[in-house]
Order: C-alpha cells, then structure tokens, then sequence
C-alpha cells in the first residue's frame, strides 16, 4: 500500500497525535505523518516529534509563517492535515491550498457546540448524550462536511473532566477510522 503524506496540527498534549502515529506505523494504515505543526512552543505533544524523528513547525501569528508552513507542506506532498487539538483558526487563504484536504477532530456532535468550552456548555444544557465528530474543515468554524461521529451518554455524575477522559478514548480511535473511511 502507497501511504499519503499527513501533516498534524497540535497545540497541547498531542494524544491524538500519539494515536496517529502509533496507527501510522501499521502497514495497512492509509497515511503516514511527515510533519507536526504547533501553535505551541510549549506543546507538550512536541515531544511525539521528537521521540519518532518527525519535523515539526511553530505556527507565529504572522503571513510570512503561513507561507512557510504552506511551502513545507507542498515540499512533503503532504496529501492530509489533520488537526488534533489545534486552537488557532487557520486563514482563508490557508484553507483555500488545501481544501477538502483538512480534517478536524471536535469534542461534540456537531452542529451542536461548535467552538470552545463544549463540555461546560454540554452540561450546562443537561445534554443526554455527547461525543466527537470529525469533519472536514471549510471557511466557516466547525462547520464542515461531516466524516464520521460517535456519541456516548453522560452519566448523572460525569464533570467537565470525566467528559474530556471519556471523548479522548473515543477521539483515539475515531480520527484513524475517519483516515481510512476518506482514503478507502
């Protein structure tokens, strides 16, 4: 099998990014990651780059780093990128290279709580269930076409933490299903 080149995008813990890597290395697995990208110098995930020799970028709020970024993904034949946690809104321009060649990870089932704090608002709404979605990425934020989801039910107990742990097993193994359903 003949793996696309992916590009992963992450500003915290990269465990998505660990799962990623760790599926890439099964031979059967549809991509490959050639590049990890952070907003982050502090970025824990970095150290993914580090342990598996994997180049990895720093995104600064500027054109000049979208240009360079853009250029080390067309030098890589970067086929994906895939962001896993990654905070910042890419620009217009930025998506308009790629399109329908980004795909995100998001902790609910969109169209619902699109954006920040979803567990807090998920609560809040005294929602039954919630999960995960990925989706590709458009112009407009988390409002892509869809590429699979997986929900589970909040128990009367569960808190902003119990949430994140329970979303973080399912993101695991989601976002490589989502990999192969879009090269298969």
């Amino acid at each position: 099998m003949v793996k696309k080149n992916a590009s992963v995008f992450i500003s915290g813990e990269g465990s998505n990014l660990r799962s990623l890597i760790k599926n890439s290395r099964d031979y059967t697995f549809p991509v490959k990651i050639k590049l990890i990208v952070t907003d982050n110098k502090n970025a824990k995930g970095i150290k993914y780059a580090k342990k598996y020799s994997i180049p990895y970028l720093i995104f600064k709020d500027s054109l000049i780093s979208e240009k360079m970024i853009l250029n080390e993904h067309f030098k890589r034949n970067i086929s994906i990128i895939c962001l896993a946690g990654f905070m910042k809104i890419l620009s217009r321009n930025f998506i308009a290279n790629f399109k329908k060649k980004i795909v995100n990870i998001h902790p609910s089932i969109l169209p619902k709580y699109k954006g920040l704090n979803t567990y807090k608002r998920v609560l809040k709404n005294k929602e039954k269930f919630t999960g995960s979605t990925v989706h590709y990425v458009n112009e407009k934020l988390d409002s892509g076409k869809l590429i699979l989801n997986k929900k589970f039910f909040i128990e009367p107990d569960d808190s902003i933490e119990t949430l994140t742990k329970k979303t973080k097993k399912i993101e695991h193994i989601l976002f490589s299903k989502s990999l192969i359903k879009v090269f298969n």
